[in-house]
């Protein structure tokens, strides 16, 4: 018979598969560990906004603690001690170097204008002689920006920074062009055989479907368990693709098919996913953490329902520009707005809500983590807004 686990367990094995629960270690964070939890985790979604820090940053901190931001950098970078490179996976990631082969197919699909957005897809099938002409100028001057191209006297007339940058975008997507590094936050372009590892580049590229069906496991072992849904969009795999894969899956025994009490979707659960009777965590979530990047799950697994309202006009708002999850023992319990300010010295809480039977320390420790966060991020103080039903504790807290 199909076993059946509760909620709050099931919650507890998605926590531990993520690497939260084992406590941050006193030791300095190093390349092994790094190596270590990227491995576990299998991606650092990358965005854009830098209210508080860059959302690839974060993960690291929730679960291993301060860290110096370089060690990150330095695994991005081209040369012996790179560990990862960037590709599209549920968003744009960085993901370990060994997943390369792995997204290979994806490249030729979009070669192929087939995995892309479809103005790309266009533009790539009108402009080809103009993206040829880019490529040319990355193969011969590389590395290049989007931005070294502005103004640049191409055959084809001057170029203007939207089209070169569409261009390095179809190349970057069809794979014949790889992130070097970045320059602040924009790309800077390079060949693949320029900037990753021989090793990686010479390791044979498997067939579409086992391809996939190692992202399957990867998105497994990072979820503990999972509905088919969440397994699919962790590489953001289509329902056509993943479904025989995920069957496969099950057929050898990785996957064991279970029920969620109160769950109406089918669940799976991987076989070496531990099952902790506690989890005692403490940290604040980047809205892109792979622990809540899908919504859906979140509401299911924590009763936590989260939106990004970066878009959404601030009279509209509900909580806040940038909110993040606050995560205590196995629950989330609060979330806060908060925003860096560097140029002050400041972290800046605007807001700050407990969740409905959030325990009584919960601001106690929302404190401390903001103490900690302060500190990580080289800000001199915090400032609090009593907003919020949490904000009027945590201010008193912080001047008392």
């Amino acid at each position: 018979m199909k076993e059946t686990l509760s909620p709050a367990l099931a919650r507890r094995i998605a926590l531990s598969a993520q690497g939260f629960g084992g406590g941050r270690a006193k030791a300095a964070l190093d390349r092994r560990r790094l190596s270590r939890t990227l491995s576990r985790i299998g991606l650092l979604q990358i965005d854009s906004v830098s209210a508080v820090v860059r959302a690839h940053y974060m993960p690291l901190y929730s679960r291993l603690g301060p860290y110096p931001l370089s060690l990150l950098d330095e695994a991005t970078r081209p040369g012996a001690r790179r560990l990862l490179f960037e590709y599209w996976a549920h968003e744009a990631s960085f993901l370990p170097l060994e997943t390369y082969p792995l997204l290979r197919w994806r490249m030729e699909k979009a070669a192929r204008g087939e995995e892309m957005y479809r103005t790309l897809a266009r533009f790539g099938r009108e402009r080809s002689d103009f993206v040829e002409e880019i490529f040319r100028e990355v193969e011969t001057h590389g590395p290049l920006a989007a931005s070294d191209m502005e103004g640049h006297k191409g055959s084809g007339g001057w170029w203007g920074w939207s089209d070169a940058k569409a261009a390095f975008e179809w190349l970057f997507w069809a794979g014949r062009v790889t992130t070097a590094c970045r320059r602040g936050f924009e790309r800077v372009y390079d060949l693949p055989e320029r900037v990753l590892p021989r090793s990686i580049l010479d390791t044979p590229v498997p067939a579409t479907a086992d391809a996939q069906r190692e992202l399957l496991r990867i998105s497994a072992r990072a979820h503990g368990i999972a509905t088919a849904a969440c397994l699919r969009d962790y590489f953001r795999l289509s329902a056509t693709e993943a479904a025989p894969r995920i069957a496969e899956l099950v057929e050898e025994g990785e996957l064991i098919p279970v029920a969620i009490k109160g769950w109406s979707r089918q669940a799976y659960l991987h076989r070496d996913a531990r099952r902790p009777r506690r989890v005692e965590a403490r940290a604040l979530l980047a809205p892109f953490d792979p622990l809540v990047f899908e919504r859906d799950r979140t509401e299911n697994l924590f009763g936590f329902r989260y939106r990004i309202e970066i878009y959404t006009p601030a009279a509209k708002r509900r909580y806040g520009y940038y909110v993040l999850p606050f995560l205590l023992g196995d629950r989330i319990v609060a979330r806060v707005d908060l925003r860096a300010d560097r140029g002050a010295g400041v972290l800046r809480v605007h807001a700050a809500y407990a969740e409905q039977g959030a325990p009584a320390e919960t601001a106690e420790a929302l404190l401390a983590e903001l103490e900690q966060f302060r500190d990580w991020l080289n800000l001199d103080r915090i400032e609090i807004i009593p907003a919020g039903n949490l904000g009027p504790a945590l201010a008193d807290m912080l001047v008392s």
